[in-house]
Formats: C-alpha cells, structure tokens, sequence
C-alpha cells in the first residue's frame, strides 16, 4: 500500500482557540460523567478536520493530563467506512490512559467494549515539524523499541459512526485505554512487518471464548507506513513527535468483542505477547 496523504486542507479554515477550547471541555465533561453526545453544541463545534484537531489539542490543558503517546484510528479500509472517514486520525494518549502489561482495565462506561492489538513504537529522539515529508527510514531511525499493544477505544458521540471526522477529532480519535506490552526484542527491525501474523484469544472465566488472527499489513499496509503518516500529519499540524512518546499504529485485526470479565491476550510470536482483563465493573 502506498503511503497515506497527510491531510492538505489543514491550514485553509480559521481556528477560534477559545472555541476549540470549549469543544474539549465539553468532550471531557462528557468522558468524566460517562454522559454521550449526539453533537457537540453549534456554538463550539468543529466543521473541518484542522478545527477537530484544534480542539483535541485543548484536551491536555481542560483535563490536566500530560500528552504520553498517540494513536492512530482507522488504519484499514473497513475502519474508515465503519465510522464513515475517508483516512486515518491521530489521536492523544494521555497519562492516566496507558497501562501496563497485564492490568484490568475498566469496562464501566465503555460503550464500544472491543480491544485491537496493534503495534506500538517508542520514540528514541523528536521528529520536529519540517518542509518536506518524513520518509519512512528517516521515521523508523527514531524509533527506539516496538511493543505488542492493545488499545480499548470509545467514544462519547452516540451514535460515533455518523460523528463524522471533525467531531471524531475533537473526541481525540476515539482514545480511550491503552495496554502497552513490552519492548520486542531488537530482531523487529529485520522483519516484515507488512506480512506479520499475529494471534488473539479471548477468554471469559477460564473458558475459550474464540480466537482471531491478523497481520501488519492490515495497518495502512505496513505498520511502518502507519508511523510514517503520523509523524507527517503531526508535521503538518506544526507538532512535534517527541522522543519518549509512543505511538500505536492502528488494529492489526477485526477489533475482539469483549464483555465484562473477559480476558485478553495477543501473541506476536518471537515479538512477544500483551495481556489484559476487561473489568467485571
């Protein structure tokens, strides 16, 4: 697959900050109470992606948390036509959000209830915006580790698949929950990615559940190419990817459906594994 254009209508539409700062503390009210929203409200809502991207941008500051990482949303065609957008979305991972290998992550107020095994990269130094694009040697030069992940998504737009790409942007690209798994070992960086298979059980109290398979090349065609945009569209919103940020890449798999009390694992072979429970609460 080719690589994804970053989007370059991002500068022709005005930014009100004070607007976009309103649409985040709406966002995250919503998020704290568990409260949907069928729109966010005409005086502050964002009508283009570079506005959708200007009030996530405002998230840090209205809910106190520290940008740590950044997803990717809808890296595969079936994806982008479940939620109706024509490309990927970026999205903050913010502190509180990322867990470790192994947590119980909270399925109270989780409306999507799937988890999507990814591959997640560690940044080793900064990628400032520049002119010209980031190839994907100069983007994989940067990289320090890979981890097998699992992102819990959500969303407070209800129903989120007609939200449309603005308001998507502005609910920071559907970031919810986060499992990083540990760092693989330095092999990675000889392998195909594109081609990659990865394996996903789920269990519920013991019991096999069903099982799912998936490979790199479902995530924009390479994982690679998925870092690759990302940092390019980051470079094209003026922001720097920052060494110590991860970035998850997008699901590398139809996403597993999950209820309360399952538990979750993804094998990536010599990669390593991820694990995670979904709450009972």
């Amino acid at each position: 697959m080719t690589q994804p254009s970053t989007d370059s209508s991002l500068h022709q539409h005005p930014i009100d900050t004070t607007k976009a700062q309103q649409a985040a503390q709406v966002v995250w009210a919503h998020w704290q109470s568990g409260q949907v929203l069928a729109a966010l409200p005409d005086t502050c809502r964002p009508l283009s992606a570079l506005q959708g991207y200007a009030a996530q941008a405002q998230l840090p500051l209205v809910s106190g948390r520290q940008v740590v990482g950044w997803k990717i949303a809808a890296t595969s065609a079936n994806g982008q036509a479940h939620i109706n957008v024509s490309g990927p979305l970026a999205g903050r991972l913010l502190s509180g959000q990322v867990l470790g290998n192994g947590a119980t992550v909270p399925s109270a107020g989780n409306r999507m209830r799937v988890a999507e095994p990814e591959f997640a990269f560690a940044m080793a130094q900064d990628l400032p915006p520049q002119a010209e694009p980031y190839t994907q040697q100069q983007v994989m030069n940067a990289v320090a580790s890979l981890h097998p992940a699992l992102e819990v998504p959500d969303s407070r737009m209800e129903p989120f698949t007609a939200a449309g790409e603005a308001q998507l942007l502005a609910d920071n690209a559907c970031a919810r929950h986060f499992v990083l798994g540990p760092a693989a070992p330095d092999v990675w960086r000889d392998l195909d990615l594109s081609t990659y298979p990865v394996h996903a059980q789920v269990e519920h109290h013991n019991t096999l559940q069903y099982t799912r398979d998936g490979t790199g090349g479902n995530v924009l065609g390479d994982p690679r190419i998925a870092l690759t945009w990302l940092a390019n569209q980051l470079s094209a919103l003026g922001i720097t990817l920052q060494k110590g940020h991860v970035v998850t890449t997008g699901t590398c798999m139809v996403p597993l459906e999950l209820q309360a009390g399952d538990n979750v694992s993804a094998d990536y072979g010599p990669l390593g594994r991820v694990h995670m429970i979904f709450s009972e609460t």
